[in-house]
């Protein structure tokens, strides 16, 4: 699955899908719920309200750059909280490379932000060592997101990640912390989003008149559009995450702008009252 922004191309490269089962990251959105929201149906939730969501990584090819967007899951990993996310044997790699992204041809990894499952294959094991998987590539992350995990990280669970997903990277001398308002290219700026995480960005595309956005978990279901008040469990600041939410989607909600999610697919913002609609 693939979108254009102007001369961006942006491809989503799967490595999870589930379909229900999300009342844990969003406790608010049951079936009823969701079935007032009839504009989600087909592309976001079933008929009978069960939520659509995927855990997938974004390439963006510009003029000049190919950039990899989020990195997912992971094999091999241990440690985390979610029993099946431990010890995976996923084709990922095979994936994106037959979607004709062979890992060493990516010259920019770009972390929206350093949780679990937006790392996973930033590293791989080899003999025993975690090693960068995209041998040529940068890795970019925000200073205050690193900051804040290499200080913060005291629960096993994020120990695990950071030390077996980010150091590493730091430690091979491949990472680069960026403010959260960054330019990354002639095409492409992050924008602070902070709430799910301290240093959360997002990323705006510019090409010839057209705009999109990478959202990352500002937003975790397009559903949270219309119910802005509507935070994630794993939102380190449930309050600020709102209006996160309110001020991103209120600035790209008048213009014509393509919105891609950390988990969900691309649609176009359209405002409904004090809310939002989101059109695929």
């Amino acid at each position: 699955m693939h979108w254009n922004i102007g001369r961006v191309k942006i491809t989503k490269i799967v490595e999870l899908e589930t379909v229900g089962s999300t009342r844990f990251i969003l406790p608010l959105a049951s079936n009823e719920e969701i079935q007032k929201l009839p504009w989600l149906v087909p592309h976001f939730a079933t008929e009978e309200g069960r939520l659509k969501m995927s855990i997938h990584s974004l390439v963006i090819e510009t003029p000049s750059r190919r950039i990899v967007v989020d990195t997912g899951l992971g094999n091999d990993k241990e440690g985390r909280k979610v029993p099946t996310w431990n010890n995976r044997k996923d084709p990922f790699l095979d994936t994106l490379t037959a979607a004709g992204f062979p890992p060493e041809s990516i010259d920019t990894v770009l972390c929206t932000h350093l949780h679990v499952d937006h790392v996973g294959w930033n590293t791989k094991l080899v003999g025993g060592k975690w090693v960068p998987t995209f041998a040529n590539a940068r890795y970019v992350f925000g200073k205050t997101e690193y900051e804040h995990w290499r200080d913060h990280s005291d629960e096993p669970d994020k120990v695990a990640v950071f030390n077996d997903s980010v150091k590493p990277i730091a430690d091979a001398g491949k990472a680069d912390l960026v403010a959260s308002d960054a330019r990354v290219c002639d095409e492409i700026t992050l924008i602070s989003t902070p709430g799910h995480s301290p240093g959360h960005m997002s990323l705006h595309i510019k090409s010839d008149g057209e705009q999109g956005l990478l959202s990352g978990d500002v937003a975790h279901h397009p559903c949270q559009m219309a119910h802005l008040d509507w935070s994630s469990t794993a939102d380190s600041d449930p309050v600020q995450s709102a209006v996160t939410r309110r001020e991103l989607f209120s600035r790209f909600a008048d213009t014509p702008t393509l919105v891609i999610g950390g988990h969900f697919n691309a649609g176009h913002i359209r405002r409904d009252g004090n809310a939002f609609k989101f059109i695929a």
